[in-house]
């Protein structure tokens, strides 16, 4: 069990508290605010440990940024083309998918990434 340091504790206090699928420097910019002398080294390092430990998420959306979620089931994503928020789109995770692209195509497959786009209804 990795043990559960002051600077992750304050990591995963942020992450809470945003709850936006921030980027890494959204996530360093909050906690900056309070705790001036932690580095963005620390908050790269430890954000990327508590993802591959399952603690918390990498959200895959294609738009090139490290973005993380508290949320670590599979779920899919809505990203407004207006404002840029980004929700949880609340249905069922598609798991037959997964199976059926391996077998048509012979591919190992671990899992599938879905951003649904739109405009949300903020800026409808």
């Amino acid at each position: 069990m990795q043990r559960q340091t002051m600077q992750r504790q304050i990591i995963l206090k942020a992450l809470k508290e945003l709850s936006t699928h921030p980027t890494i420097e959204e996530i360093y910019a909050d906690i900056y605010k309070e705790y001036p002398t932690i580095s963005k080294t620390t908050i790269y390092r430890n954000l990327r440990q508590l993802a591959a430990k399952g603690i918390i998420r990498r959200a895959s959306l294609l738009d090139g940024l490290e973005r993380y979620e508290e949320r670590t089931d599979q779920h899919y994503h809505f990203k407004c083309k207006n404002c840029g928020s980004i929700f949880d789109v609340e249905i069922g995770y598609l798991e037959g998918i997964n199976s059926m692209v391996q077998k048509m195509y012979g591919f190992e497959v671990y899992g599938h990434d879905v951003v649904f786009s739109g405009v949300c209804t903020k800026c409808k």
